[in-house]
């Protein structure tokens, strides 16, 4: 199969952990890209479906190239996916989720990440850019938003389903976890509260059955460990179990 019009092409070896995201029309055989001696390896590959922040290493006949490389008609280019787990550098690791992603950035904040989410849908070049302004990895399920250049890093996620979302994340970046210390409504860190203190927040029945409670410094939204927090508390203990978390203090 051909990308484009030109009779010169090059065979390309795409990473099968790629191949989610090459475009259907080109997945019933090898993928071969057209080259016309003006575009890049980068854009090439990105014009089959693989946006760069899921490529580890580009290879024209065997050695490592740049995404600027000129690919030439005789060579064999190879596409490898980024190793796990990725090294993103700068500190801390801190995510950016696109509008789409809303239940992830929920999971993740559980989870003690740093997620920033707006359920207001901002457009892909405010996210680029929020992106690069803050540092921040940005994840979605946009092919189209990670191939902007603006971002300052970025991750494709494969899975339709919030849980696999999590195990992806976080066996991609490995952040690091601390379970019940950020709001899971706008991303802000939470501390213990007193009852006295969230008093005028609860309901008569929660003032009576709870006594340890955590506020968020940033909305102060209340919580407690309500009806839901069985299941919760699942969901954080097999994250942590499989992927660790930071001693508290």
């Amino acid at each position: 199969m051909l990308c484009g019009v030109s009779d010169q092409w090059i065979p390309c070896d795409i990473d099968p952990a790629l191949h989610p995201l090459v475009s259907a029309r080109l997945r019933r055989g090898p993928v071969r890209l057209t080259v016309d001696g003006t575009s890049t390896l980068g854009h090439l590959v990105e014009s089959v479906g693989v946006p760069l922040t899921e490529v580890g290493v580009l290879l024209a006949d065997g050695a490592p190239v740049p995404a600027s490389h000129l690919p030439s008609p005789a060579e064999h280019v190879a596409v490898r996916a980024v190793s796990r787990p990725q090294q993103v550098p700068g500190a801390p690791l801190r995510f950016l989720l696109d509008v789409h992603l809303g239940t992830l950035a929920r999971r993740l904040r559980l989870l003690g990440v740093d997620a920033a989410y707006d359920s207001v849908d901002a457009g892909d070049p405010a996210l680029a850019a929020r992106s690069a302004a803050e540092r921040r990895v940005l994840l979605s399920r946009d092919r189209g938003l990670l191939q902007r250049r603006e971002p300052w890093a970025g991750a494709y996620v494969y899975s339709h389903r919030p849980e696999e979302q999590v195990r992806d994340v976080l066996g991609r970046f490995r952040p690091q976890l601390r379970p019940w210390t950020r709001c899971t409504a706008c991303n802000g860190t939470l501390r213990e509260a007193g009852a006295d203190e969230v008093h005028e927040a609860l309901e008569g029945g929660t003032r009576r059955s709870y006594e340890v409670f955590a506020r968020c410094t940033a909305c102060g939204k209340v919580y407690w460990r309500g009806a839901h927090f069985a299941r919760l508390d699942a969901m954080v203990r097999e994250a942590v179990a499989e992927f660790g978390a930071v001693p508290p203090g």
